[in-house]
């Protein structure tokens, strides 16, 4: 597999080969967080960080509300830019490249690393033209090539089926559930390596929640998917490894099935057991 994360140098970029299994310590890990410290403005909102992360296995973030995970979250695309008065101390690297390096291209570096937020965001126009408008923007203009790839991403997002004799109609005629999976479809148009998703399936209702948590699973056979969660039995439901937060700092990481049966750390079992939090 060769990740591209595109920056402005003729270095050369390295391939990563994914781990053969989840227990491969031996493999290169694809993102890689090191000593990170962020602050809005005098608030410190995560508290040196160093996590790594594998490729096509599906990490969730957990803990309380204000714990840092979403802002973590948005760290590995660059999307804190954006927010007046963030500083930010430490590394982040995604295939070997530290994304926050003066020579990388933040526009590229957000067409590798796609988000899917919390709260569907179709755009008002129609459901062609949602997934139409990232892949001109990328300079893809013959139509043949735009509307192969528009059923290839709404077949991967699990909604070819329900929308492909509407697809010239409004996405904000659709359902909630079927919203997200707009969003999911265009986001994996433009083929990124890793999908950030910011508690996708929070708005949902239990049906459309099972169809984003198949969705998922299905999809972390091509992507590599950070997920922040709420819901416990969610990340115990489609993760592989989970990291828990508190109040900006990571607590304890591990792979899901031990965070959830035998963690390592009493106030990760607190957590997880719904005794705090």
């Amino acid at each position: 597999m060769r990740i591209d994360i595109p920056i402005r140098t003729s270095a050369p970029k390295p391939d990563l080969v994914p781990p053969a299994s989840l227990n491969a310590p031996s493999a290169s890990p694809l993102i890689e967080v090191s000593n990170l410290d962020l602050h809005y403005g005098t608030t410190r909102a995560l508290k040196n960080i160093g996590i790594q992360m594998h490729g096509h296995v599906v990490t969730a973030f957990i803990g309380p509300s204000g714990c840092g995970k979403s802002t973590l979250l948005r760290c590995l695309n660059r999307m804190n830019d954006l927010i007046d008065g963030v500083r930010i101390r430490g590394s982040v690297k995604i295939a070997g490249h530290d994304i926050y390096g003066k020579d990388i291209d933040v526009i590229e570096l957000r067409k590798r690393v796609g988000m899917v937020f919390q709260k569907s965001n179709p755009f008002p126009k129609s459901i062609y033209e949602n997934i139409a408008y990232g892949l001109r923007l990328h300079g893809i203009r013959k139509k043949s090539e735009i509307d192969a790839i528009i059923e290839r991403s709404l077949r991967a997002a699990a909604l070819w089926d329900e929308v492909k004799d509407r697809l010239h109609r409004s996405a904000m005629g659709l359902s909630g559930g079927q919203q997200q999976r707009v969003c999911i479809a265009r986001a994996i148009a433009i083929e990124p390596e890793v999908i950030l998703m910011d508690e996708p399936a929070s708005a949902l209702d239990p049906i459309a929640t099972a169809r984003i948590e198949e969705l998922i699973l299905d999809l972390r056979k091509q992507f590599t998917i950070v997920i922040v969660t709420h819901n416990m039995q969610q990340a115990a439901r489609i993760s592989d490894y989970t990291a828990f937060f508190y109040l900006g700092e990571l607590i304890e990481y591990d792979t899901t099935r031990k965070m959830f049966t035998n963690p390592s750390k009493k106030q990760t079992e607190d957590y997880v057991t719904g005794r705090f939090g």
